[in-house]
């Protein structure tokens, strides 16, 4: 295929979303591997690009396929005027709306094969819920748009110093955003199975012809034979027991905190975490700056950087795109391996 067309969206506008968006749009390494489009406000992108010190202006598109005029940045707009207004860190429902619009019209615009992938910029979930938009995150957006029941959450990590692996390592969640609390009640063998067949996917996806799958178990010491909890033989090795039969390479449950330093050695080319911090804290802390965060199971192809809109230091400069560049080039990858 040709250079894939992507859209870029600037997530929550008070974040650091419009900086790493422009920082990326203007590196040789994004240009090289794509086309870029932003979704978001033109104005708040050219606020952006003054704090930047980009040498290059915005052109509004009417829709995302549409050429932007040479050595500009094309902007399309799906909303209103409102998010131009928000503050810088400040908690507003007109950003959260904005940011859903901005997210809806990528997905919309990849699923009418308008651009071949979506990368997004973070979102605030309160800014979400004080727009009445009562969804966890992206994940569960993107899942309801495009009409899908099978969905998983993975960070990845591409090949680096730091990890001994030529593939990278993927870390999939059996649960998402929710209350450690609720974890035990919504496991079930059918959802662990279902995020062990898309981790698997994934990876063969992007050249790992046979992949080392690892599950991990929910309690420490992978339930010692049900000293600490029942979930381990009951709802995880059936799972795994299955997905061996079918084919696969897969192991569990085994201890979270082994696990995950096995697989960083190299023993594994993918994990499923039952939670969100049991497979988010281990990936962040050898690779938080690369880490990406790819939504399994879609039509269409989504990444994103693996950090939050870092209302701290947003519109000050100094917000780092690295995690944005890396979600540029998985993307670009992945849209070129699904044609």
């Amino acid at each position: 295929m040709s250079t894939p067309r992507i859209a870029l969206t600037i997530g929550d506008v008070a974040g650091i979303g419009p900086e790493v968006v422009v920082r990326a749009c203007i590196d040789k390494r994004v240009r090289d591997c794509c086309r870029p489009v932003v979704v978001g406000h033109p104005a708040v992108l050219g606020r952006a690009m003054q704090i930047v010190g980009a040498d290059i202006s915005v052109t509004n598109v009417e829709q995302l396929d549409q050429p932007a005029v040479d050595s500009t940045l094309g902007c399309f707009n799906p909303t209103d005027e409102l998010a131009a207004e928000v503050a810088p860190g400040a908690i507003d429902a007109r950003a959260g709306q904005a940011a859903y619009d901005y997210l809806i019209a990528a997905a919309q615009a990849a699923l009418d094969q308008r651009v071949e992938a979506v990368v997004t910029a973070p979102l605030n979930k309160a800014a979400l819920h004080r727009a009445g938009l009562n969804y966890p995150g992206h994940t569960e957006i993107l899942a309801e748009r495009c009409g899908v029941n099978e969905f998983a959450m993975m960070l990845y990590l591409p090949p680096s110093e730091t990890l001994d692996s030529p593939h990278g390592l993927g870390v999939a969640h059996a649960t998402l955003h929710t209350s450690i609390q609720s974890v035990p009640a919504l496991l079930n063998r059918e959802m662990i199975q279902e995020k062990i067949h898309l981790i698997d996917g994934f990876l063969q996806d992007i050249g790992c012809a046979a992949p080392r799958l690892g599950v991990c178990a929910l309690n420490p010491h992978a339930g010692e034979e049900g000293l600490f909890g029942d979930e381990e033989r009951e709802l995880i090795a059936p799972a795994v027991r299955e997905s061996a039969k079918s084919g696969m390479n897969v192991q569990g449950p085994l201890p979270a905190d082994t696990l995950l330093k096995r697989a960083v050695a190299g023993e594994f080319d993918g994990v499923v975490a039952m939670y969100h911090d049991q497979g988010h804290i281990a990936l962040k802390l050898i690779g938080f700056d690369r880490a990406v965060n790819i939504t399994l199971g879609l039509p269409i192809v989504r990444t994103s950087p693996s950090h939050g809109t870092a209302f701290d230091i947003a519109w000050q400069g100094k917000a780092d795109a690295e995690g944005m560049i890396g979600a540029i080039q998985i993307a670009a990858r992945l849209a070129r391996s699904r044609t």
